[in-house]
């Protein structure tokens, strides 16, 4: 076909939007070597940016919703989701209490509320533990086998020496401890546990340190470094007794089917303890931590997409230099009938098959890492040497990774987003080039 008839079949029609026609050009510029007036180099380099940064912004957005996961886990794996207490109240020798007296019934009435799924009284102190001259500060838990056996970290730990049917067994009740303890005092299962309260027995010459010894029948690894560290559980009946809580315990420990309801909970559960009962929530106990998350969440998420913003512009760049070096190409298409929409159409795919293409390998490699993230871990932890993560200052044992759909859409919708908003810029500049002054000088 002549060149005059072609330039009138384009006047007259123009190619559909986004046609084969268009298409083809577009990879023919992405294509070009850098002799040939193309941007080859750019190209890379802006596939390599928004490749890394897709891939940070979604291994890190993976990390986050594993570590929240992991920490709420641990949470409501090995503590109440709400706690009933006693209103300090008056005792006979003129001081105050905070134990539970009728802690049977009120924990038969709390156990009644629809949504509880267990109720369990408790008896807490905090003691010194020793072993052949090794010391620590731990927390003891007086807790019934039955209502142990329910607390899903402690039943069913990342690990365990020894069995729960143990637990409180023997002419001497056995305790279960946590592996920080058993680390820290060089203890295993089998070796005896001498725990010291200051708090002890009453005599007529005063109060007289409780020291008693506790064969261990049972080590757990909860995955939270401060459970791990400082809890031991010991028999309920025993705990009354070593602690002075004859009759009595210290709060009533409550599991609710949705632990996120636990607030709504809270009032029909106080209403069912009485009058003398105060209850605390998991995430009364836990909230400023967990919106120090959230408020790191929403400041990380900001930061990486500047990264993505970054790594974009660099297509700005190729796709203005591009422009550039077809100036003369342009020219010619605009002379034999192409359309300013055609012309922003070929350079716009040339920028957004970049973005997508970009997209698509950060995707598949944020993915992979979280995935994969326990032999990578593995290895990086390796070539340091070890002692990577710290799980006393972390407060887990590992480093999770939980990968949401929710997460990569919105690192994919955020890529494509930004690369195809940067790249009408350029384009639009090469649709408005005049052919005349692009052919002026060819």
């Amino acid at each position: 076909m002549a060149p005059r008839s072609l330039g009138r079949r384009f006047a007259l029609s123009g190619p559909a939007p986004f046609s084969r026609f268009e298409w083809l050009i577009a990879w023919r510029y992405l294509r070009a070597r850098r002799a040939e007036g193309g941007v080859s180099v750019m190209t890379w380099i802006s596939l390599i940016g928004i490749t890394l940064a897709v891939f940070a912004l979604i291994a890190t957005l993976a990390v986050r919703s594993g570590f929240r996961e992991e920490f709420v886990d641990t949470i409501l794996g090995t503590n109440a989701h709400l706690t009933v207490y006693a209103v300090p109240h008056a005792t006979p020798g003129g001081g105050t209490s905070r134990v539970i007296e009728d802690h049977v019934a009120m924990t038969d009435r709390v156990r009644a509320v629809p949504g509880v799924v267990h109720a369990a009284p408790l008896v807490k102190g905090q003691v010194m533990a020793t072993h052949r001259g090794a010391n620590a500060g731990v927390e003891v838990y007086g807790i019934a086998p039955d209502d142990l056996a329910a607390i899903p970290r402690i039943a069913d730990p990342q690990e365990a020496e020894g069995t729960l049917a143990d637990f409180g067994t023997g002419d001497i009740p056995g305790i279960a401890i946590g592996s920080g303890i058993a680390r820290e005092l060089n203890v295993g299962l089998g070796d005896t546990l001498k725990l010291i309260s200051p708090d002890g027995a009453r005599t007529a010459f005063g109060t007289s340190p409780r020291v008693s010894n506790y064969p261990i029948v049972y080590i757990f690894t909860a995955g939270r470094w401060d459970i791990d560290r400082t809890r031991v559980y010991m028999p309920f009946d025993e705990a009354q007794v070593y602690f002075n809580r004859e009759g009595a315990a210290d709060e009533i420990e409550v599991m609710v089917a949705d632990p996120d309801d636990a607030e709504s909970m809270a009032l029909p559960i106080a209403q069912a303890a009485g009058d003398m009962a105060l209850v605390w929530t998991w995430k009364d106990a836990s909230g400023s931590f967990l919106r120090a998350l959230d408020m790191e969440d929403n400041v990380m998420f900001v930061i990486l997409s500047v990264l993505v913003l970054i790594a974009a512009m660099n297509i700005v760049s190729g796709l203005i230099m591009l422009v550039k070096n077809k100036g003369r190409d342009i020219g010619i298409l605009r002379t034999i009938g192409l359309t300013e929409g055609s012309i922003l159409r070929v350079f716009f795919i040339c920028g957004s098959l970049t973005g997508v293409v970009g997209t698509a390998m950060g995707v598949a490699l944020g993915c992979a890492f979280a995935i994969w993230i326990d032999p990578i871990f593995a290895i990086v932890d390796g070539l340091a040497g070890g002692d990577v993560w710290d799980p006393s200052i972390r407060g887990i044992s590992f480093l999770p990774a939980r990968l949401e759909a929710g997460d990569v859409l919105s690192a994919v919708a955020l890529s494509l987003g930004l690369s195809f908003v940067v790249t009408i810029f350029p384009a639009r500049r090469a649709a408005r080039m005049n052919p005349v002054e692009a052919l002026r000088y060819e």
